[in-house]
């Protein structure tokens, strides 16, 4: 599967994203949004709706022939989608085991979304981290 191989690394991204007003960080996580591998439509189903998100986010696991998760993932709203690659990022391509363990919220923390983003494009965060340990769980 192919696809987030033209996202930068998570350190890569913190590098930049200091260095950035908050107008560019906005459009730097909207550009990261439309890196992701396109999704199916027939994946964004009510299964794979994230419950509690202000926009609709969709995210579909799918198992490596190495048993490693790799995540599709898609929004109907640009910033949130940047958002949702964000945290795919943090995970994508690992052992269940290996993203049930991940401290998702400490890779997020340096870009401090909470101060640089709206309530209403954050609060779906944790449920978005959740359903990826879920997933994960499950195929441990």
């Amino acid at each position: 599967m192919a696809g987030m191989t033209d996202l930068p690394s998570m350190a890569d991204l913190q590098d930049e994203y200091e260095f950035l007003d908050a107008d560019d960080r906005y459009r730097l996580l909207i550009d990261l949004g439309r890196k992701l591998e396109p999704m199916p439509d027939a994946l964004k189903t009510d299964a794979t709706l994230v419950r509690g998100c202000s926009a609709a986010v969709w995210v579909y696991p799918t198992v490596l022939d190495d048993g490693r998760l790799h995540f599709l993932a898609d929004s109907n709203a640009a910033i949130t989608k940047g958002i949702i690659a964000l945290v795919l990022l943090s995970v994508q391509d690992r052992a269940p085991a290996e993203i049930g363990a991940a401290d998702i919220e400490g890779a997020l923390s340096p870009f401090d979304l909470k101060n640089q983003l709206s309530s209403n494009r954050t609060q779906g965060i944790p449920n978005m981290i959740a359903l990826i340990r879920e997933t994960a769980a499950r195929y441990s």
